[in-house]
């Protein structure tokens, strides 16, 4: 991650809360590990009087030209579950995540995000998906970006929660810099948080605030689905899902989980 330039600290935006600088790795996330279960492959049937689960998927699949991206998925996902989504390039994970994102159309089946459709638009509000390539406008700021993510989103008082989120990224003095120097950008409302191999491309002081950041989120009630085979984030997981070739292979606590034998 890119180092602040000297005297170019943006005076007109909200100086941060919290550190600019994490200097030392943060504590784990407080995880119940008694809700680290394996999960059945087959979605159960649901009590009528029970939430929706966060994320529901029921014969969920992709092919392109008769060539199998995802074969028939069932899974679903608790409310303010934390999940690393770990496979070999190619097992089917961004697939499996731009679907339930709303981004992909599938093939057969169909999922659900807080029992809507994923689509919908309000499953799209209840979803952030960061991709692994996530696109900026080239003729914006990173403050400028935060700003608009946010007025999209109808967030009024969001200055001071920018401002907390680039000084924990160590980029509150570089807020009114393009962004084209920056590999990742997070700010919007969302119960439900999908990312796509967020950690590549990042320094040792990024994947720990980074860590951090997921940290936060799952501890505040958000459900958590990450595609990476980071050994620091699936070792603070409840449940690990693994692909192969578009099927999953486990699915089932992270604790003591052979993260190279799944993606071989």
């Amino acid at each position: 991650m890119s180092e602040a330039k000297a005297g170019s600290r943006p005076s007109r935006h909200p100086r941060p809360k919290k550190d600019q600088a994490r200097t030392e790795a943060p504590a784990k996330g407080k995880v119940d590990k008694s809700t680290a279960k394996a999960k059945e492959a087959k979605h159960p049937q649901r009590d009528a009087d029970q939430p929706p689960a966060a994320v529901e998927a029921f014969g969920l699949a992709k092919d392109y030209g008769g060539v199998p991206a995802l074969a028939p998925l069932d899974i679903a996902v608790e409310p303010g579950e934390s999940i690393a989504l770990i496979g070999h390039n190619g097992s089917g994970k961004t697939t499996m995540l731009r679907m339930l994102a709303g981004l992909l159309d599938a093939s057969d089946g169909h999922a659900l995000i807080h029992g809507h459709e994923t689509g919908s638009l309000a499953a799209r509000a209840a979803v952030s998906y960061l991709p692994d390539n996530p696109t900026f406008y080239d003729d914006l700021s990173v403050w400028e970006h935060l700003e608009y993510v946010a007025r999209m989103h109808g967030l009024v008082e969001w200055d001071q929660q920018a401002a907390d989120l680039l000084g924990m990224l160590g980029l509150y003095d570089r807020a009114d810099d393009l962004p084209v120097q920056f590999s990742r950008g997070l700010l919007r409302p969302f119960a439900v948080l999908l990312v796509d191999e967020p950690f590549v491309g990042l320094d040792a002081a990024g994947k720990l605030a980074l860590l951090e950041l997921l940290d936060e989120a799952h501890a505040e009630g958000a459900t958590l689905l990450v595609a990476t085979h980071e050994l620091d984030f699936v070792g603070r997981v409840q449940r690990c899902v693994a692909l192969r070739d578009g099927e999953v292979v486990y699915d089932g606590t992270a604790e003591g989980v052979d993260v190279l034998s799944l993606v071989s």
